[in-house]
Parts: structure tokens; sequence; C-alpha cells
């Protein structure tokens, strides 16, 4: 059986991880590392951390400094020795089973398994079972198609599964520094993919506090998360031409990409925010993509989501 590297990037996370490190100690599984990567943490994190690694050989600890969830998410990956790579976040928790559930795909070599969320509110009572698509193995390119336009939860990194040959032979690294880094990578990764399941499964629970709702309301905040996603936007209009992928496959990458940009424009209430936010998705003519196919279902959403003048301002 494979091994597995779970990899847990822990920053300011006292009051929730030792829910997450539990539920990672008690797996089903045989043969796992758990790498928990201290952020630079302020809070006593560290201590919590400790009452585990006193009794479980299975969990590496390491430390570095704040260098943000990519920065900890790469370092991790770095000191990963598993045959396959997971990464879950401190204040989130997995059941048991999961990894159990999945060996059975981990003996067929596939690049990214991906298995579905519940979420969890702050008592950790089940809120809400976020469905979407299930499918054996295709490639990247074939799974792209089918998730991009039905999963909600297409992006999180922490729903994955991924071969960790398949990270380090392409280089594959989160993007420091950046909001919204799965946004930047889990796309871009999968058309890389050889093979692709999408299963059933779920077992990975999404913790939802009061507090969720109102995080990052910063202004300052809103506009950079905002203008992280128009640079992950530049990138991938600068290397999805070296995919060998079909052009059908890149316009929805594209109209994916735009109208995940466009509904951004929610989150910012400050007008001169807005402006400048909608200034630079019109240098980029992004309007097109939403344009090329999927029209009425994409214009809806972003009508039913987005003031509708705001969307005018973007023609």
């Amino acid at each position: 059986m494979p091994k597995l590297s779970i990899i847990v990037p822990v920053y300011n996370a006292e009051k929730y991880i030792g829910k997450c490190l539990e539920s990672l100690v008690e797996q089903n599984f045989n043969d796992l590392e758990i790498i928990v990567v201290n952020d630079g943490s302020t809070d006593n994190s560290k201590e919590e951390i400790k009452k585990f690694t006193k009794n479980n050989k299975n969990i590496l600890y390491l430390e570095k400094e704040n260098g943000g969830l990519s920065d900890a998410r790469n370092y991790g990956i770095a000191n990963a020795t598993g045959e396959y790579i997971c990464f879950v976040d401190g204040d989130d928790f997995v059941d048991k089973n999961l990894f159990k559930s999945l060996e059975i795909y981990l003996n067929h070599e596939i690049d990214m398994i991906k298995y579905k969320m519940i979420k969890v509110d702050e008592n950790y009572k089940e809120i809400e079972r976020i469905n979407g698509p299930t499918f054996e193995m295709v490639n990247g390119e074939k799974a792209f198609n089918i998730l991009y336009g039905t999963d909600i939860m297409l992006q999180p990194a922490c729903l994955y599964l991924y071969k960790r040959k398949f990270i380090i032979e392409n280089n594959f690294k989160f993007p420091v520094g950046k909001y919204h880094e799965d946004f930047a990578t889990t796309v871009l990764w999968m058309l890389k993919a050889k093979s692709f399941v999408s299963t059933n499964i779920y077992g990975y629970y999404y913790y939802q506090s009061s507090l969720s709702v109102t995080r990052g309301n910063d202004k300052e905040k809103k506009l950079r998360r905002a203008l992280d996603l128009i640079e992950h936007y530049d990138y991938m209009e600068k290397v999805i031409d070296s995919y060998k992928i079909s052009d059908k496959t890149k316009e929805n990458v594209r109209i994916y990409y735009t109208n995940n940009i466009i509904l951004k424009l929610e989150e910012l209430e400050d007008k001169k925010d807005r402006e400048m936010y909608i200034n630079e998705i019109k240098k980029r003519k992004m309007i097109k993509n939403i344009k090329a196919r999927n029209v009425k279902q994409l214009v809806k959403k972003i009508i039913l989501n987005i003031n509708v003048e705001w969307y005018l301002k973007l023609r």
C-alpha cells in the first residue's frame, strides 16, 4: 500500500489544531506521515501540537518563519516522503475512515483523486454536505471539463490526493505571498494530470465559525484578494497555450477564471475599489470570455450575484 503524507499548515490555530490532529492520528490507514508545519504561530499552537508528537512517531513537526499558507504547504511538500500527498488545514479535520476508503484508488497510480466536503459549525455539527460530479478514471482535461461548471468545490486543494511524483515532476508550487492560492493552482495542476478520479467519498470536515462570514472584511485586504485573482489570471494566460489541451478546453479555462473574477465584485463595497477592479478586467478584455459559450448560464449567475450596473460597466 502506498505511503501517504498529510501536510498540515498551522498558523495561530491553538483552538482547533487538537481536533485536527486527533482526527489524523486515529486514521484507519496503515502507512502515513503527518507533517505539521508551524508557520510562525504567535499563540500556543506549538504547545498543542507537542501534546501529540510525544506519543505519535508518525508526526513530523516543522517550524518556520511566517510566510503564509502557500509557503507552509510548499515547505511540507519539500519534506514529504509518501507516494501520495494531501493537505488538511489546521482548523479542519477528517473522518477516521477517509483515507482507508480511498485505498482502492491509491493502488492505481492515479495523479489526482477527489473527495467531498462536509461543512460543520462551531460545535462540529454538520451544516451541509457539498455534492458534485463523480466519475471513474479520466485524464485531467476531461475531468476539468466535467467539473468546471458544476462543482462549486473544484478549487480547494484540501479535497484532493496528489501523487507526489506528479507534483515533483511538474515542479508544482503554491504562489507565495498571494491570496486565493487554490484558484491559482488547482485547475492548472488538474490539466496536467494523466489520470484523475472524482469519488463519492465524504470525509473532509470544513470548520465554519461565526467569524467565517466576516473574515477578511478589512477594506485593503478585500482589494488585495481581488487583485491577486487578476494576477492569477495573468499567469494562466501566460502558460495556458503551452498546455497540450484542446482550444475548447482553453476556452473553458478562460470562462472559469473570468466568471470567478467577475463574481468577486460582490465583495468590493468601496466605489473606488470597484472601479479599479473593473478597469483591470476591461484592460484584459475578459468580457469576451463569458461570451464564448454558456453565455446564458454565466450571465444569469453574474446578475444574480452582483449589481447589474457593475456588469454593464464591464462591457
